[in-house]
């Protein structure tokens, strides 16, 4: 929870290095956000959950070889993905933000934010999956206190290269995204090193080789979770889309707005990559019914913590927004858009959470299917209210609406769904 936090106070920093760079940053920051935050999802919690499970399971049943194993597999694929995801935006950014919407001023910042922080991508990922190996073993304190130390060195590179603290010159947004690059770039080293070391109770060992069936036992589970998280990127890649018809004054309220969102998926985040090897472990020693009893519990004490912060910023959206901007309509459209999804936050947690759950008991179709329907949801809704000139309040009660569906239906797929090792 502490390193989560962190990650979730880097980003408030991000946002208010580019706020105070100025509206059109700002609104360039709403297009890139939901990709980077995709790569993220993907990373973290999507392979990064299929590699905790696979490992879990193994060392549930006692299989610690086979545990060895997966970790070169879990290396390859993470760099592999990383190596693809760099190569996309080096060629292709420029038609992909135009796509979801940018143009202009705007989509040059966008840019610039974007060239830098994909180089670092293969770090990124590397970094995801080393600390998804060491909490597959069990070992929670290595890779939040590595994260935690990565989240400060990013919030201060970021901070004098954006800006230009002190005798260094502002970069823009370009120095902004710098601190990612930097920071991953070192967690992952020190990652690295750390699972080469006899520290680590699971070791990276190249001579062990490289098996089908292995990568098939990641990629079962971190596959089909992909698709949940593309699903989640893609709803707010439509709304980003939808509500750029209403100009840089909305779009840049709505990135307020939907920047608290995201940043309520790593406080999910470590709750549920608490789940995933309890759950995995336990369905790996037959305990069906202590497994469910994880998800449960963790989806509550989500729940509960994500559900007050929404309440916060429902009743006081001032606390966050005005962080951002004194533009009175930019601050107008983001207090808006909580007072609508504020209160629906919890039932986000509440999906987000049974659905790393059930990565660790590999069963995840319910919760892939509820974040189909959200999307599903969304994009029909959202198209209908721009087609009939719907107003941004209309188009944030739908976001709303949609996180309730999203996390009843989660909910009620878990609780008819029978894990099994």
């Amino acid at each position: 929870m502490v390193a989560m936090t962190a990650a979730a106070l880097v980003s408030i920093a991000e946002t208010w290095y580019v706020g105070y760079l100025g509206t059109l940053p700002l609104a360039g920051m709403a297009l890139v956000f939901p990709l980077v935050m995709l790569q993220q999802m993907l990373s973290a919690g999507s392979m990064g959950g299929g590699i905790s499970s696979a490992i879990s399971r193994a060392l549930g049943a006692g299989d610690t070889a086979k545990a060895n194993a997966l970790v070169l597999h879990a290396a390859c694929i993470s760099v592999a993905i990383g190596l693809c995801f760099t190569l996309i935006f080096a060629f292709w950014s420029r038609p992909v933000f135009s796509a979801m919407g940018g143009s202009g001023k705007a989509l040059e910042e966008c840019l610039s934010y974007a060239h830098v922080a994909f180089l670092g991508s293969v770090s990124v990922w590397l970094t995801n999956a080393l600390a998804s190996v060491v909490r597959g073993a069990g070992n929670m304190r290595t890779p939040s206190t590595v994260l935690l130390l990565a989240s400060l060195a990013q919030a201060l590179i970021s901070g004098v290269l954006g800006l230009g603290w002190g005798p260094v010159p502002s970069l823009g947004m370009a120095g902004v995204a710098a601190g990612v690059l930097i920071a991953f770039t070192g967690s992952a080293l020190y990652l690295y090193l750390y699972v080469r070391s006899s520290q680590s109770a699971l070791q990276l060992r190249f001579d062990s080789p490289l098996s089908k069936a292995l990568f098939v036992d990641i990629l079962k589970v971190g596959a089909i979770s992909s698709l949940s998280a593309l699903q989640t990127v893609a709803t707010i890649v439509i709304l980003t889309r939808l509500i750029a018809s209403y100009g840089p004054e909305a779009l840049a309220g709505y990135g307020i707005g939907n920047r608290l969102e995201f940043l309520l998926v790593p406080i999910t985040f470590s709750f549920g990559v608490a789940c995933v090897p309890m759950v995995g472990m336990a369905l790996g020693a037959n305990l069906a019914k202590r497994a469910k009893q994880v998800a449960w519990t963790g989806s509550v004490m989500a729940a509960a913590l994500v559900g007050c912060i929404g309440w916060v910023v429902t009743l006081w959206p001032e606390v966050w927004s005005s962080l951002f901007s004194n533009n009175p309509q930019v601050l107008a459209n983001a207090n808006l858009y909580f007072q609508w999804v504020g209160p629906c936050y919890g039932f986000f947690a509440i999906g987000l959470c049974l659905y790393f759950a059930s990565q660790g008991a590999g069963k995840l179709w319910g919760p892939v299917l509820s974040g189909t329907l959200r999307l599903a949801l969304v994009a029909s809704g959202g198209w209908w209210l721009i087609h009939k000139q719907g107003t941004p309040q209309q188009m944030f009660a739908l976001i709303a609406l949609g996180m309730v569906t999203y996390g009843v239906a989660t909910a009620l797929s878990v609780h008819k769904t029978r894990w099994i090792h």
